[in-house]
């Protein structure tokens, strides 16, 4: 009997899906029609891209799309070396080591990502001449590398002891214990909550426009402040981002797909 509900089954969720997709289409409607709100989808297009005689040319929201890959993947990069780094250091037997580490990761997790982001462009950049993308590579990088660093940590502990000692036991050191035998199990391990945790970097991205920097939020309040198409700019922007995340989603499930599964 299960056997003949399950198509059933399948098909009644999809129905609740539509229906909840419509659901929302129609409160997002309902709500603009309250505020006398005029839709004018016509005009987003060329704020995607210009074609004028056949030759077609990006427009101020996919610009900033390039901009915001950009830092994104500069970024996730650098977190996730940080986090590495970080999480060797909290496992190391050095005690300054360990308590430079923990001062770090008490810092950054207990303290808004948009002062870090102020600090790191207002104090730090001008010692440096560091450029806008630069700081804001930076940040991102220090603030989600924090993260990154305790999910490391607790994918290097989660290895059984006796993987370890069966590398010793073959007259391996632990940098080459480590290198060859413990971090590949530990990344399959890891792999889903650093997919979580690259999401998050793609949307907390969008603070960088705080210090003009020319990503696609910035783009998009540039417009808005210009055309008033609030509706029409930010859910074309959100969408853009909600593509960004799930292509990043699918990819990190076919690169995990492709790991051993680690018991």
């Amino acid at each position: 009997m299960p056997f003949f509900r399950r198509p059933y089954t399948r098909l009644i969720h999809w129905l609740a899906f539509v229906v909840s997709c419509l659901g929302l289409i129609w409160f997002v409607l309902r709500g603009a029609e309250r505020l006398g709100y005029s839709w004018h989808w016509r005009q987003i297009p060329r704020y995607l891209w210009t074609c004028t005689d056949g030759v077609c040319t990006l427009g101020p929201l996919l610009k900033g799309l390039l901009v915001t890959l950009e830092i994104t993947v500069v970024s996730i990069v650098g977190a996730t070396i940080i986090g590495l780094l970080t999480a060797l250091l909290r496992l190391s037997n050095s005690f300054v080591g360990r308590g430079a580490a923990r001062f770090y990761l008490e810092t950054i997790r207990n303290t808004p990502l948009l002062v870090q982001i102020f600090f790191l462009y207002f104090v730090i950049a001008p010692l440096f001449n560091f450029e806008r993308t630069t700081t804001a590579i930076l940040a991102l990088s220090f603030f989600e590398g924090a993260y990154a660093s305790e999910i490391f940590r607790a994918g290097i502990t989660s290895i059984a002891r006796g993987q370890w000692e069966a590398c010793y036991s073959l007259g391996l050191s632990r940098v080459q214990s480590f290198h060859h035998v413990i971090l590949p199990q530990a990344l399959r391990r890891v792999l889903p909550p650093l997919t979580g945790q690259a999401v998050s970097l793609i949307k907390d991205s969008a603070l960088v426009s705080t210090i003009a920097v020319s990503d696609l939020t910035m783009q998009g309040r540039m417009i808005v402040a210009e055309t008033f198409l609030s509706f029409e700019v930010w859910f074309v922007v959100a969408a853009i981002y909600l593509v960004l995340t799930l292509a990043l989603s699918g990819l990190a499930h076919a690169i995990e797909r492709r790991f051993p599964r680690i018991a």
